[in-house]
């Protein structure tokens, strides 16, 4: 395609955010995870986009939307790789990598059927012992989980 041609595949939005390189199979848990489905914003979401770097990758626009901290270490549990850009009048005024947390905290459930926290109204306590491949360690039971086992609450 010409460069003349070229064109963005997905709106630009006035003010929001914007969550862009997620890797295009965890796109929809990350709409999950957000409760996207039951938002009021104005809301793009694209999958399987050309990625120069990731071959493919899904993006995210919400409108008139900022995450709160908690928000943002739910999606790198399962989306470590995602840039997170804040937009304010068309302009990105922050953009910054998904960092992992060391500690997470009542955002998980314990795999484990005997753990306290599956029986017991408190809040789950992992610590994440591998960030490359996320792997965390409950505080109670100290059983330790593949990103393919962590289950959001």
């Amino acid at each position: 395609m010409e460069d003349s041609k070229k064109e963005m595949l997905v709106a630009a939005i006035e003010n929001g955010t914007v969550i862009d390189h997620i890797a295009s199979e965890k796109l929809f848990e990350v709409v999950s995870i957000l409760n996207l489905a039951h938002s009021s914003s104005e809301i793009t979401i694209g999958n399987n986009l050309k990625s120069e770097k990731q071959g493919a990758k899904g993006i995210i626009k919400i409108a008139d939307t900022y995450f709160a901290p908690d928000e943002i270490n739910r999606i790198a549990l399962v989306a470590p790789n995602a840039v997170l850009n804040i937009i304010k009048d068309y302009k990105v005024v922050e953009k910054r990598k998904i960092e992992i947390p060391d500690h997470v905290i009542d955002i998980i459930r314990c795999f484990n059927p005997k753990c306290i926290t599956n029986h017991e109204p408190m809040q789950t306590r992992f610590d994440v012992i591998d960030k490359q491949k996320m792997i965390v360690k409950c505080h109670y039971c100290e059983s330790v989980m593949e990103q393919n086992q962590i289950k959001i609450k």
